[in-house]
This record gives C-alpha cells, sequence and structure tokens, in this order.
C-alpha cells in the first residue's frame, strides 16, 4: 500500500525531529526531502506546531499499541520488561527504530509549545503507567523485589532507558546503552 503524502510528511517530520529537535527543522527541510512545495505541507498541516501534534499522537498510538502487545504476548513481567529494553537496545545499536522522539523533545519542553509539551508529558505519564503495572504484576508473581513503590521504579527505569539512550546517541557508542540498562532487571529480582 503506497504511503499518503500526509504519512510522508510525517515520516520526515519524524527523522527531523529526532535528528535536531522541534526547533531543528522547518517545512523547507520537509519540502526538500521529500519533493513537494511547502504550500503543500501546509495544505496538510497548517502549522509547524499542528504538524509535530499529529505526529505525537501518531507515535503515542505506536507506543500504546507496542506495549499492549509486549503486555499481551509476553506472559511474566521479567519477560515484558526484557522485551522493553531489548526493543531500545535494537534501535541503538542497529538503528532499525527511530530514537525516542518524546525523549527527544522532553530535552526542550519548556522552549514547546504547551500543545506538544502536554503530548510530551502524556506519553512519559502512560509509560510510567505501564511500567508501574508490570512492575507490580512482577512482585505479585514473586518475580520481582522492589526497594521503593512501582511508581517510583517505574520513574528509575523510564529514566534510566531514555538516560542510556541519550548517552548512548551522544557518545556515539552503542554499548553504552546495554551497560546502562542491563542492571536494571538484575536488581529487580528477589
Amino acid at each position: 500500500m503506497e504511503q499518503t503524502t500526509s504519512e510522508k510528511i510525517l515520516d520526515v517530520a519524524q527523522t527531523l525531529v529526532v535528528a535536531g529537535g522541534y526547533n531543528g527543522f522547518s517545512y523547507a527541510d520537509i519540502s526538500e526531502a521529500i519533493g513537494i512545495r511547502k504550500a503543500s505541507i501546509h495544505h496538510h498541516f497548517p502549522t509547524k506546531a499542528h504538524l509535530v501534534s499529529v505526529l505525537l499522537q501518531r507515535y503515542a498510538k505506536q507506543a500504546e499499541d507496542g506495549l499492549n502487545a509486549v503486555s499481551t504476548n509476553i506472559p511474566n513481567p521479567p519477560g515484558r520488561l526484557q522485551a522493553y529494553f531489548d526493543h531500545w537496545q535494537s534501535c541503538i545499536t542497529q538503528t532499525s527504530e527511530p530514537f525516542c522522539v518524546c525523549a527527544m523533545l522532553a530535552g526542550e519542553i519548556e522552549l514547546l509549545p504547551e500543545d506538544i509539551a502536554s503530548h510530551v508529558r502524556r506519553h512519559f505519564e502512560n509509560l510510567s503507567r505501564w511500567l508501574a503495572s508490570t512492575l507490580t504484576a512482577g512482585v505479585e508473581q514473586g518475580q520481582f523485589r522492589l526497594s521503593g513503590a512501582p511508581e517510583e521504579e517505574a520513574q528509575i527505569l523510564m529514566a534510566s532507558v531514555h538516560g542510556a539512550m541519550l548517552s548512548a546517541r551522544a557518545l556515539g557508542r552503542p554499548d553504552i546503552f546495554a551497560a546502562i540498562v542491563g542492571p536494571q532487571l538484575r536488581r529487580l529480582s528477589p
């Protein structure tokens, strides 16, 4: 099935946001990458804020679908966390998937339009809930021992994964991701 112009625009915008953040791209960059006029982009997305808002809605849906699939297909909580870690590890080492868009935008959240910032916050809130739920299930099944409340531990895991992504990217060393994230699952073992 052929991609629509809107989908092409969103894909290029995602690549550009990952590469340089919200303020690191313009419609001229998208126009050049796709080979369409800026007016055509404005037809689909009247403003940059609208474009990134739609992009984040799409990204949130993909993330939610992915986390739901992990929860459905992997019955044990340690396996779920490992699948979550493995996803980002493969993104870092093989560049098979784009870097987390919301992690990039979180770094500039104070400079973002409020609508965009609220999408970013919502993404992290949803991810935190999923992680806390997975941790709670692991405790209930005797597979995890937590040092703090599941919500606190979820924040630690989330910060570890996103921080590891940023460190690996900044230093150009994909192995750093595994070095930071690898011990996280082990420390939760009872």
